[in-house]
């Protein structure tokens, strides 16, 4: 098995069964995102340092217009995607296995989750896992404490506010608000 099989799997939505090869696979390539960031957020790191260690983690360049405050926490790291001029603010955990990505000049704040995994309802099953990617758009802004669930699209200027839970796809231009997140407004320059 390796990494751009089961990201094939991962990024087509299909469910990574619990006694899998894939399974397996999945939980190795945690053990490295878990050593990426327990370096990251172990004691201060020049930006230039911080930006390093996120390559490494994601497997791919990190623009040097991206910030990170740490500590960051990612439970897989591989199926992140990050755009130019992002901020992500202390405290975030982000489980990627479905696929995190992220698009230029977005904003986000303290300790926020973002979820690409659900696991199967049924007890004989429940270790199954069941992808789907979170696509946050461009110049987004995601208040604090915020939890965005598997499979959510965040439209190109909408604002999430502090501590939603956003259930569903957020329209361009809107903001939300609440548990679960609803439109209550649209952005105006």
């Amino acid at each position: 098995m390796e990494l751009a099989e089961l990201l094939e799997e991962l990024d087509a939505g299909r469910t990574i069964t619990g006694d899998s090869p894939l399974h397996g696979l999945m939980h190795r390539i945690s053990q490295e995102a878990l050593r990426i960031t327990g370096e990251l957020n172990g004691g201060y790191q020049e930006p230039a340092r911080v930006r390093e260690l996120l390559a490494q983690l994601i497997g791919k360049p990190v623009d040097e217009t991206v910030t990170l405050f740490p500590p960051f926490n990612a439970d897989f790291g591989k199926n992140i995607t990050l755009g130019q001029r992002i901020f992500i603010n202390a405290g975030c955990k982000f489980q990627d296995q479905g696929g995190v990505v992220i698009g230029d000049d977005t904003l986000i704040g303290h300790n926020v989750v973002i979820a690409t995994l659900n696991h199967d309802l049924a007890p004989s099953r429940r270790a199954d896992m069941h992808p789907a990617p979170v696509l946050i758009g461009r110049n987004v802004w995601i208040g604090s404490n915020a939890t965005i669930l598997p499979g959510v699209t965040i439209g190109d200027d909408a604002v999430v506010a502090a501590a939603c839970v956003v259930t569903k796809d957020v329209p361009a231009g809107a903001v939300v608000v609440g548990s679960p997140a609803r439109v209550v407004r649209s952005v105006t320059e």
